[in-house]
């Protein structure tokens, strides 16, 4: 029996940064190593776990799971691990002769921290060991002043205001992403500007801890060998790694709300103009979800982050799929009947 640790990599960072697509590429260039994987979406809806079946790693043809792909699907994970997590875990442990590396995806609006403190508690430590907590930045995001697109930047000013006696909980959480990291991924960063891909990377190091390798990157290309094998051994100096959360008992996601809507939606291009005009209305950071569209046998894939939105058909639905579209809004204040309403509506006229 082998009673080696399996090395877990923890990959966090904001809505929209990339790490599905990173995760994608990474077990898509496996190359033979047996990758365990756990995605963590926040919303009622698993879609990123969805779109990773879709790649046709770790699953069988039907898309479903084989035991190589876990999705915990109800809130942040770092607030579920003792409902959901540590049964999964147990799973891996007792299967780790079939597991070279584990790789744990966070919502992105989760803190790393408490995840990697839950590899300090015993059932945990003597299977796993933290390899890396690796952050991806977006990295034109930054460079615009902010972490992930224009909603984002009016909250997080909104937020910052002198008088509200705070700081943007955004601003926060992206710091305290950096502080925890033990590798950066500084995304997206094909086609900018030099001078402004060297002030992002000021503003990341100002906030990673001294010595953290920064790596540029663009649509998830980053070598296995920099992401995997890195045996920093996280659990045992995680606690040295101050955070703006460090001193609360519970982290609060009240200022981020996640529902989900169903509509009637009859043609694409009407949809993207909605949900366009939908954000500038509303604190509307992520939108995210599955399209059933009149005579079409493929499902079509909804994404986006702020005003940008990307849509695109993955697969024809299969007949254990209800035929309905549902999308699920994350931002903050969100009402879901008026949402709901408001993109109907727009959609009939």
């Amino acid at each position: 029996m082998n009673l080696q640790k399996i090395p877990a990599t923890i990959v966090t960072g904001f809505l929209g940064s990339g790490k599905t697509t990173l995760l994608r590429k990474l077990l898509t260039n496996a190359q033979g190593r047996r990758i365990a994987v756990i995605v963590n979406e926040f919303g009622e809806l698993g879609i990123d776990g969805e779109l990773l079946r879709g790649c046709g790693i770790g699953c069988d043809e039907n898309g479903e799971d084989n035991g190589q792909l876990f999705e915990l699907a109800n809130g942040c994970l770092c607030c579920t691990v003792q409902e959901e997590f540590a049964p999964v875990m147990e799973q891996l442990a007792a299967r780790r002769d079939q597991i070279d590396y584990l790789v744990i995806e966070t919502s992105g609006l989760a803190l790393p921290k408490p995840l990697v403190q839950a590899f300090q508690w015993p059932a945990l430590r003597n299977a796993f060991t933290v390899d890396a907590v690796v952050t991806v930045v977006d990295a034109p995001a930054v460079a615009a002043g902010d972490f992930a697109d224009d909603p984002v930047a009016v909250d997080a000013q909104r937020r910052a205001d002198d008088n509200l006696d705070h700081e943007s909980p955004l601003h926060e959480l992206f710091e305290d992403q950096l502080a925890t990291a033990d590798l950066v991924i500084v995304h997206k960063v094909d086609g900018m500007d030099p001078a402004a891909l060297e002030a992002v990377e000021a503003t990341v190091r100002a906030e990673a801890p001294a010595g953290v390798k920064l790596v540029r990157a663009s649509h998830g290309d980053v070598p296995l060998d920099v992401l995997l094998g890195l045996q920093r051994a996280v659990e045992d100096v995680i606690d040295d790694r101050k955070t703006h959360h460090d001193e609360e008992e519970d982290h609060d996601h009240d200022a981020f709300d996640s529902v989900s809507v169903g509509l009637e939606v009859t043609d694409r291009a009407r949809l993207i103009v909605a949900l366009q005009a939908l954000v500038q209305r509303h604190e509307i950071y992520r939108v995210k979800g599955f399209v059933a569209l009149p005579g079409a046998a493929m499902r079509l894939v909804v994404q986006g982050v702020g005003q940008r939105f990307d849509s695109h058909f993955d697969h024809a639905w299969r007949a254990d799929e209800p035929r309905a579209t549902r999308l699920v809004l994350i931002g903050d204040h969100l009402n879901r009947n008026q949402l709901q309403g408001e993109l109907q509506a727009a959609l009939s006229r």
